[in-house]
């Protein structure tokens, strides 16, 4: 069995304790609630922004449509007008007069339909413009929203980040001096049994694994002599005996 002093083999309590709370630390900065809640968000951004797009697709789409729906009864505007001219001229004969009164008969049908078909057009790039106007205003609020979470998710990182920095600082200055062979086996124990390779024995009971210990496995380490590095049975890691309470 490893050997090393005994106090040092007490001080190694004082290094996993700090070494519990930077993982404790790691912990929370990995599951701030700030983490989850920009998920969610990030997913409904996701959904709102591919709405967002489409919305703007049909709204250009139909802009489109007002333009030439503009255009086509323009058209037969000034087709009707130039009809009117000739009429009001009165230059040719009584057919011509007629077919072109014939002519105006039927572009104003035909301008009926197209301003018909245009107004239809521009009802529904209203309610589509309403509609985008809408989740315009919700991608803002929740663009808004992400920003203040965001700014929450940072400030939690700040604050388990500088606890970090000065458990780290504690850290060092616990293990400095420590027995090397002794640090040596804690860190490899650590890193195999989930972040704990060092635990207080006390009365019966290992720390570690919260099992109390058989009375023979017990009585062979009260006979060990105090600088032995010693072993719980059940779980492996390093047992520091501490001092026998006063008996009053």
């Amino acid at each position: 069995m490893p050997h090393a002093p005994v106090a040092d083999q007490q001080r190694l309590l004082d290094v996993q304790a700090l070494d519990t709370r930077l993982d404790q630390l790691a912990h929370k900065r990995r599951t701030l609630p700030a983490l989850a809640r920009l998920v969610e968000l990030d997913s409904q951004v996701g959904d709102l922004y591919t709405a967002l797009v489409t919305s703007r697709t049909a709204v250009e789409d139909l802009r489109r449509e007002v333009a030439k729906a503009e255009a086509d009864v323009e058209q037969v505007r000034a087709r009707a007008r130039r009809d009117q001219q000739r009429l009001d001229t009165g230059a040719g004969s009584a057919k011509d007069m007629q077919a072109l009164t014939s002519e105006m008969e039927s572009l104003a049908r035909r301008q009926a339909e197209l301003e018909e078909v245009e107004l239809e057009v521009m009802e529904r790039l209203e309610a589509h413009e309403s509609a985008l106007a809408e989740l315009t205003g919700a991608h803002t609020a929740l663009a808004d929203q992400r920003a203040v979470v965001e700014a929450e998710r940072d400030a939690g990182y700040a604050e388990a980040d500088a606890e970090a920095v000065r458990v780290r600082e504690e850290r060092a200055a616990a293990v400095a001096g420590l027995d090397e062979g002794l640090v040596a086996l804690y860190e490899r124990l650590r890193g195999q049994l989930g972040g704990l390779g060092a635990a207080a024995l006390r009365g019966r009971r290992c720390e570690g694994c919260r099992l109390e210990l058989n009375p023979l496995d017990l009585d062979a380490i009260r006979k060990t002599a105090p600088e032995t590095v010693v072993r719980c049975e059940e779980c492996g890691r390093i047992l520091v005996r501490l001092p026998e309470p006063a008996k009053g």
